[in-house]
């Protein structure tokens, strides 16, 4: 059985039609494997962090191939953990998931991340954007939040601590447990 290397790839590049394609045929025609992946435009700039699978012995060319890709991305290749090992410890960790929404203004990823910091959690994944407020004109800034528990956390804790910070920076969050 052949050792697979897991490598992931963060991808930057000023924004342009054709990015993802490119990216994809160095992967699969290197005898990669796409296996996850996130990607977006902001600003002008396309960015992204991508896990690839590939046999030990066609990853050479596969970094060959993400090296000629450098006048179109920027890619920074790192080992990464299998996808399929992640999490499989045995652990009953959880996880935590919010939604928060409420007028922009500077502070809000610091103070909920600080939140989470204090109680130990993981960010797993966080989207965020700001969006006109329909009615009362301003900016609304929106946030989705996953974030793992360590074994042991004080779920109603942390779910007590981020429902008191809401109120202080003015925001509505929902929190759920899983």
């Amino acid at each position: 059985m052949p050792i697979v290397q897991t490598l992931v790839l963060t991808v930057s590049g000023d924004d342009r039609a054709g990015l993802v394609s490119a990216l994809a045929e160095a992967v699969s025609g290197n005898g990669g494997n796409w296996e996850r992946s996130q990607l977006v435009e902001l600003g002008g700039k396309f960015a992204g962090i991508v896990l690839v699978t590939v046999d030990e012995a066609s990853a050479p060319a596969l970094r060959a191939a993400l090296d000629g890709l450098s006048g179109l991305l920027a890619i920074d290749v790192d080992r990464g953990e299998a996808p399929e090992a992640a999490g499989e410890d045995g652990s009953t960790e959880r996880m935590v998931r919010l939604d928060l929404l409420g007028n922009d203004h500077p502070g809000i990823v610091s103070a909920i991340s600080g939140v989470l910091h204090r109680h130990g959690l993981n960010v797993e994944e966080l989207t965020t954007v700001t969006r006109d407020a329909p009615m009362a004109g301003g900016q609304l800034f929106e946030a989705h939040l996953v974030a793992r528990v360590p074994e042991g956390g004080d779920v109603a804790s942390v779910q007590t601590d981020l429902e008191q910070l809401a109120s202080e920076i003015l925001v509505d969050v929902t929190v759920e447990l899983d």
